[in-house]
């Protein structure tokens, strides 16, 4: 029989050939799954029939116990259910191919209090529209992914991916989101401006559609790789895409200059984005197919701000004679 860690390998691939998840979701099933099996190992877990609830349970008893800074904070119950989650889909992979091990129905997830949301106000929202001035490259860039970010409600990384030939005539685009599934997506006049104005300055011809314009220094071994794959270059520097990280530095920057205290970031923006359509009446369902939830559970998070408009609808209609 293959060892814990080949079915963990097993299972990865599987989650990238078959089902097509996105790689960072790979990366986390990779993250949580190995950190999982080093703690059982040490335990005597040799095979997947000697994975038991005791074993779990100590496993969790080590994630909530274990300090993540200075500060004595330990890992939060939504961070301990992620790895039940990736444990409980390891395991019915494994009842899929036949293999002895712990039932999933065995594995119960943390109670967690509701999610709150951190949300700015329309005005904090104005603002961090506005903060990129000038006409220069770089602003223009970083004017046109905050206004898409609020326009179309994209993760982070459906942003990061987008090709630079993305239409601009037009106020619709397709992007590829979880799982690979495509949806369309709507851009605001705003957006689409600011999206044209941008690539209208840009000179390269990289593919990418946000990039970063601040030229790298490659290492000797770089400029040798670069040398064999013949990576293109714009005015004779070398460029890449923006990755998460950057986006989150560029809105976490502007929300800073544009005076907002509260931690602001790309997600952040797609909060904003769903509770501006729930709020001025967009049903569930089509917010839900807006964002790319596949399922409305996911989406309801956003219902609280309905909370004044159904009160409003009380006052109006209830009890009238």
């Amino acid at each position: 029989m293959a060892s814990l860690k080949q079915l963990k390998t097993q299972f990865l691939e599987y989650n990238e050939i078959e089902k097509g998840s996105a790689l960072r979701t790979i990366e986390n099933y990779d993250h949580y799954l190995t950190k999982f099996m080093d703690f059982a190992e040490k335990n005597g877990v040799k095979n997947p029939e000697d994975i038991t609830q005791d074993i779990v349970r100590d496993f969790r008893l080590f994630l909530n116990r274990q300090k993540i800074n200075s500060d004595g904070d330990t890992v939060s119950k939504r961070t301990q259910n992620y790895y039940m989650i990736a444990l409980r889909r390891f395991l019915k992979y494994l009842t899929r191919q036949g293999i002895k091990s712990l039932s999933t129905d065995q594995i119960e997830l943390a109670k967690i209090g509701e999610h709150s949301l951190d949300l700015i106000t329309p005005l904090e929202l104005e603002h961090l529209l506005t903060a990129p001035k000038g006409n220069d490259i770089k602003s223009l860039r970083d004017k046109a992914i905050l206004e898409l970010l609020f326009s179309t409600g994209l993760r982070v990384a459906e942003l990061c991916s987008l090709p630079r030939d993305i239409i601009t005539s037009s106020d619709e685009i397709s992007v590829r989101g979880k799982g690979g599934k495509i949806r369309v997506v709507f851009l605001s006049e705003k957006a689409r401006i600011a999206l044209k104005k941008y690539l209208a300055a840009r000179k390269d011809m990289e593919e990418g559609l946000f990039i970063n314009f601040v030229p790298q220094k490659p290492t000797a071994e770089k400029v040798s790789q670069t040398e064999k794959t013949k990576k293109k270059k714009y005015k004779g520097k070398e460029y890449n895409n923006l990755d998460r990280r950057s986006i989150e530095r560029i809105v976490r920057h502007y929300a800073t200059i544009a005076g907002i205290s509260k931690r602001v970031t790309p997600h952040t923006m797609r909060h904003l984005f769903a509770t501006d359509l729930l709020s001025n009446g967009a049903d569930l369902r089509s917010v839900q197919a807006l964002l790319g939830h596949a399922n409305i559970s996911t989406t309801q998070i956003y219902t609280h701000v309905t909370d004044k408009h159904l009160r409003d609808i009380h006052k109006k209609f209830h009890n009238k004679k």
